[in-house]
């Protein structure tokens, strides 16, 4: 159980708001059933349909692959990256559940998103592309890659190449300064407001991809790469090395020592899994071992109030909750089921709470003229309309399928590795990439042939030259 927290949980707003009866719609009873595995699958099929309904880009003129949106330019309110979200939920959502209905939007919207050169950085959403925003689409063609995921046609890029041009484009000494001893910064265009900050969430997916990438292709470089990442949150106290709170981030011209206290539960659990995957690829050393013990305990701690999903920094708030935090618990319930499948040990404490909250969640799915709606405070166990928090739902939503869904995790493979996958790698990934200028040695039909085969000239020699030393909308 979470220690109390500035808000005062359980929150006074939200019981305030629950006795006002004109907030609320008429009530209905509950719709989803998550008792067996068949009703798993029954749920999170209604759930995923639900879900679809606040995507356009499968409609004529709509774009895919995101969300509606930017709220900068008032198309809705999603960003960028949250499409790459949603389609790792789906990914997740047909390995866990068979069902392929939604496959061709989501090979749409992943490919119709790469850019240019293929590496996730679209001319379109320069303005706000971040690490983290890339980072997000990277590790749900990752994803795709660990899910065996149908692969695309073969004249288009493949997952894991897609996945490898993220991170090497990344790890290019373009990203990193000698600022604060290391670290990705959060924008990428040196021009967006965010580039003098360095925060968990960019070097946490970086930090994330890395390690999954170590574990997929044996590649100790990747590997290295992680290590290295992780070392640094942690010396400059991102990872709190006491009590193993994860925190936001902090300023360039602060040295970075003005760490935002902010806790954001999608930070600690990127963090979680990608330590998992480092210790399943070392076999279980003691080193990750004691960092994914640190970290499950401090999520559980912080992020499970009475073993349900809680977002600590904003959910005891009226509308403190941007359209980006909304969409936080479905991936905390995804990654810490990854982690009980790659770190097993860890299953018999996980995947009892993750129940407990799929179970809250689905009790307060009873909104809208369905009656089968879902909102944001699961602890509750009573619908809040989505107005509450002026958004139109869909991360909501997401969160709801995304722990339901998760619940079938016992079921499922490990994730795939070079071994047993499907996807083709390509080592010159994101060597075409803006800012990539490292020359790369020419790419031989062998190499084309070997899933994860990676080119140790691309990131043997970043890590030669560079020199080890957030969350916003």
């Amino acid at each position: 159980m979470a220690p109390s927290s500035p808000w005062e949980r359980p929150a006074r707003w939200l019981t305030a708001l629950l006795a006002t009866s004109s907030l609320l719609p008429a009530a209905h009873a509950q719709y989803y059933k998550i008792g067996t595995p068949e009703e798993i699958r029954q749920s999170a099929r209604t759930l995923a349909y639900d879900l679809m309904l606040f995507y356009k880009g499968n409609q004529s003129g709509e774009t895919p692959g995101i969300l509606p949106g930017p709220p900068t330019e008032h198309k809705g309110d999603y960003y960028w990256w949250e499409g790459g979200a949603m389609m790792g939920t789906y990914i997740d959502y047909w390995f866990l559940t068979g069902d392929t209905s939604y496959n061709h939007v989501v090979t749409e919207g992943m490919l119709h998103q790469v850019g240019d050169d293929a590496d996730y950085q679209p001319l379109n959403h320069t303005a706000s592309l971040g690490n983290d925003d890339q980072g997000f689409w990277g590790m749900s063609a990752m994803l795709a890659a660990e899910n065996k995921f149908p692969n695309p046609p073969e004249d288009k890029p493949q997952w894991l190449a897609l996945a490898q041009a993220v991170f090497h484009t990344q790890a290019a000494p373009d990203r990193h300064d000698n600022t604060c001893g290391g670290g990705l910064r959060w924008q990428i265009p040196r021009l967006n407001t965010g580039y003098d900050y360095k925060n968990t969430i960019a070097n946490a997916c970086f930090f994330n991809l890395g390690a999954r990438l170590a574990r997929y292709t044996k590649n100790t470089t990747y590997a290295e790469w992680a290590t290295k990442q992780f070392q640094w949150m942690y010396d400059v106290k991102y990872i709190d090395n006491e009590n193993w709170k994860v925190y936001d981030g902090g300023h360039i011209g602060h040295n970075c020592t003005d760490i935002n206290p902010a806790q954001f539960s999608y930070n600690a659990a990127l963090l979680l899994q990608g330590s998992a995957f480092m210790y399943n690829y070392t076999n279980g050393s003691d080193l990750w071992k004691g960092r994914v013990d640190g970290l499950l305990t401090g999520i559980l701690r912080d992020f499970f109030e009475n073993d349900i999903a809680f977002e600590l920094p904003c959910e005891g708030r009226q509308g403190a909750c941007t359209a980006d935090m909304l969409s936080f618990k479905g991936y905390v319930h995804r990654w810490l089921s990854v982690v009980a499948k790659v770190a097993p040990y860890t299953a018999d404490k996980i995947l009892p709470v993750l129940r407990t909250s799929a179970e809250a969640a689905v009790k307060q799915c009873t909104g809208g003229e369905t009656g089968r709606r879902c909102g944001f405070y699961w602890s509750s166990g009573v619908y809040v309309d989505t107005a509450v928090d002026k958004t139109s739902g869909a991360g909501e939503a997401m969160n709801v399928l995304a722990a339901v869904s998760s619940l079938l995790i016992d079921q499922a493979p490990p994730p795939a590795t070079n071994e047993t996958g499907i996807s083709k790698g390509d080592p010159e990934a994101g060597s075409r990439s803006r800012g990539t200028s490292t020359a790369l040695d020419p790419i031989t039909t062998a190499d084309r042939a070997g899933a994860g085969i990676l080119t140790l000239v691309i990131l043997g020699g970043f890590i030669g030259t560079w020199g080890w030393m957030s969350l916003a909308d």
